[in-house]
């Protein structure tokens, strides 16, 4: 966080560190049974059925040339769909028909998918138009994981767009990948609506009248070939962002007056 401050200090882009600490809930449906009785249950629920045609796949994939008595190193059985194949060895290590020897796990026995007892766990907002349902037919349970962790944040004060640009270029060799695209985003939101609040700021002079303005204008878009954002806001944020804008000394707000 600090080193990738100091770079965008260096390349005079103007920024702040903050560190918070933070909490998330995740809630979570479990269904639990053999495979063949949630495959049948889940006819008409395509959320669930996708997850069982993953399930089936990976299945296939683990046991492709795995006859009993062989061992794998873990390093084998992981591949692209990681936490379904997880579920499967911890389905058949908990079914008796793996069991780990020496770091290597070993094929007791070939399972039958449809009378192996597997967990599906999915985010409850996957399944909120069929809880309902869910409930009647599987009778599952709940899970709820609480997470508290410290975040570290490098908060770009710039509006510029170009600026804007150069700090995502630096922060690249910091950053996840999550992080550049959200950060990407909000950056050219954030400097489109300074662009057309300082565009207004030359033709209103009174604060209410630009922020009525711009309020008649949400959403504002930005378009390219083949994606749209869509930009919103409400006079309260407005409100602050025109004290932030001055803050950087784009604008000057006194009382009801504005200048540009």
């Amino acid at each position: 966080m600090n080193t990738l401050s100091r770079e965008l200090s260096r390349a005079g882009i103007m920024n702040r560190t903050r560190e918070e600490t933070a909490s998330e809930i995740q809630h979570y449906i479990v269904i639990r049974g053999k495979y063949g009785e949630l495959l049948e249950k889940a006819s008409g629920m395509p959320v669930v059925e996708e997850e069982l045609e993953e399930i089936k796949i990976a299945f296939e994939e683990i046991l492709e040339n795995w006859e009993a008595g062989e061992s794998r190193d873990l390093s084998e059985l992981f591949g692209d769909s990681d936490l379904t194949r997880l579920l499967l060895i911890t389905a058949m290590m908990d079914g008796g028909f793996l069991e780990e020897e020496d770091g290597r796990l070993v094929l007791l026995e070939r399972p039958v998918l449809d009378e192996l007892t597997v967990e599906l766990r999915f985010p409850i907002e996957e399944l909120e138009d069929e809880l309902e349902r869910v409930d009647e037919v599987f009778n599952p349970g709940m899970v709820t994981e609480f997470t508290l962790e410290k975040r570290y944040y490098v908060e770009v004060m710039e509006v510029e767009r170009e600026l804007v640009e150069s700090a995502l270029e630096i922060a690249e060799d910091y950053a996840t990948e999550e992080s550049l695209v959200e950060a990407m985003f909000q950056g050219i939101a954030r400097a489109t609506l300074a662009e057309v609040v300082l565009q207004l700021a030359e033709k209103y002079k009174k604060k209410n009248e630009l922020i009525e303005a711009l309020m008649s204008m949400e959403p504002l878009t930005i378009e390219t070939e083949r994606e749209r954002i869509n930009i919103y806001f409400d006079e309260d944020a407005v409100d602050d962002f025109l004290k932030e804008l001055q803050a950087l000394g784009y604008l000057k707000v006194k009382g009801n007056r504005i200048w540009a």
